[in-house]
């Protein structure tokens, strides 16, 4: 694979493509690839920038050289025309690159014909996609074709889901011992500017909700067999309790983090003989006022979501319904600096030596990952550094191309230690 990589670097003008460069979440991908431009092979990133409007892209290089104090990229970067609805745009467009790093979503609408030109086309793929339905999917569908073509296609490699994959197999190498179950808490800390998300997010969590049933359906044409329970088997917390272990109100996190780690535990299980861990997620929600807010917005969108026009209405007026959590406008820069996350990962299992199934866990650890704004800081540094680990280290990832969760391409890669260097931190704790 290293060599038909190298072929490739020497034929194509750019090692990287970010599609959907003037979309909110892509002019921050913008300015991180900018930053790590250095990181790249031999020292030097070539990167262009596509979408469906020149002028818009510009824009987007404009800022960035304006936000960076680096004039040169507005004469360095190229910008190439390319629409989600015009196949042969997407084709040339992939044609032309080594990595595409694909920003425009919801995935479930945009997403598929650009997993379809990159495998066509010979160009590996990464998103940011937060879908499981989505993400699930272009396994079943595409992951043979893509070993066939020598193509990664990686989803999921921004905040949903790297910190979650990669803080589990992280919280696995420091155990000393047989680690059988993880249980994580994440807690978002804002600043005196507050803090919100774009509504992209909010409109993927509308469509994942009213489509559920899709989901079940597809995980039935896998014909997995259930992972193995390996030591004792942990009992999911309910629907609200009050976390010690954050000190604050918790509901198990709805996002895409629990099918993502236990796709990416299967793979390491089934290909590499690795017993899975078992996992659940869980987010702090805060004291009893926010409990309130939350409550009342959970149970307009539970019901809203259920009906055409309740979909549409709570698309409309994100900011309305969401009390304030998502808008259109998506946060301010001052926002986002005063933003931050904590992941925390409570493990349990077997010491050194000890059978795992025999007798109850005996040994524990705790490991965190810090890091800033989660939407627009840490999700561009998590993508853009996948992007670069799949240039740099194609002899780590999986010995042929397909459809693969963060922990199962990245498992033996260091990712990790790129993550560390550049403010997603890693560490073990204290109990």
């Amino acid at each position: 694979m290293a060599c038909a990589m190298a072929t490739v670097t020497s034929t194509r003008p750019y090692h990287i493509i970010i599609f959907g460069a003037s979309g909110f979440t892509g002019q921050f991908v913008v300015e991180e690839v900018a930053r790590s431009a250095f990181e790249g092979p031999s020292g030097s990133l070539k990167w262009a920038l596509a979408g469906r409007s020149r002028q818009r892209l510009e824009g987007v290089l404009n800022q960035a050289a304006e936000t960076l104090r680096k004039p040169e990229l507005r004469t360095e970067v190229e910008i190439i025309v390319a629409d989600v609805s015009q196949a042969d745009s997407l084709a040339i467009m992939c044609q032309q690159g080594l990595v595409v790093l694909n920003c425009v979503g919801p995935y479930r609408f945009y997403g598929e014909p650009v997993v379809k030109a990159c495998i066509e086309n010979g160009a590996h793929c990464v998103d940011i996609c937060g879908e499981p339905q989505f993400l699930e999917r272009m396994q079943l569908e595409y992951h043979s074709r893509a070993m066939d073509s020598g193509v990664y296609v990686i989803g999921s490699c921004g905040f949903d889901s790297i910190p979650a994959d990669m803080g589990i197999l992280y919280t696995k190498n420091q155990f000393k011992g047989t680690l059988t179950a993880v249980e994580s808490f994440l807690t978002i800390h804002t600043g005196p500017e507050g803090g919100c998300a774009h509504d992209g997010t909010w409109q993927s969590a509308i469509y994942g909700f009213a489509d559920s049933g899709s989901l079940r359906k597809l995980r039935k044409k896998f014909g997995h067999q259930p992972l193995p329970v390996v030591g004792a088997t942990v009992k999911k917390r309910g629907s609200l309790f009050f976390s010690k272990e954050i000190d604050q109100y918790a509901i198990p996190f709805m996002g895409s983090d629990p099918s993502v780690v236990r796709r990416s535990q299967r793979f390491l299980y089934e290909g590499h003989q690795e017993l899975p861990v078992q996992y659940s997620a869980y987010v702090g929600v805060g004291g009893v006022w926010s409990l309130i807010k939350m409550f009342c917005g959970g149970l307009l969108f539970w019901f809203l979501g259920k009906f055409g026009l309740g979909r549409k209405l709570l698309i409309t007026f994100p900011e309305f319904f969401s009390f304030g959590v998502f808008t259109k406008a998506g946060p301010s820069r001052k926002q986002m600096e005063g933003t931050s996350f904590s992941l925390t990962f409570f493990g349990e299992g077997y010491a050194e030596g000890l059978d795992p199934s025999q007798g109850r866990p005996n040994a524990r650890i705790c490991t965190q990952i810090h890091g800033a704004e989660p939407g627009y800081v840490a999700t561009p540094v998590a993508m853009v550094q996948a992007a670069i680990t799949v240039l740099n280290e194609p002899q780590f990832l999986p010995i042929k191309g397909g459809v693969y969760s963060p922990g199962a391409a990245f498992a033996r890669t260091t990712l990790i230690d790129r993550l560390n260097r550049h403010g997603l931190v890693f560490s073990v704790k204290r109990f």
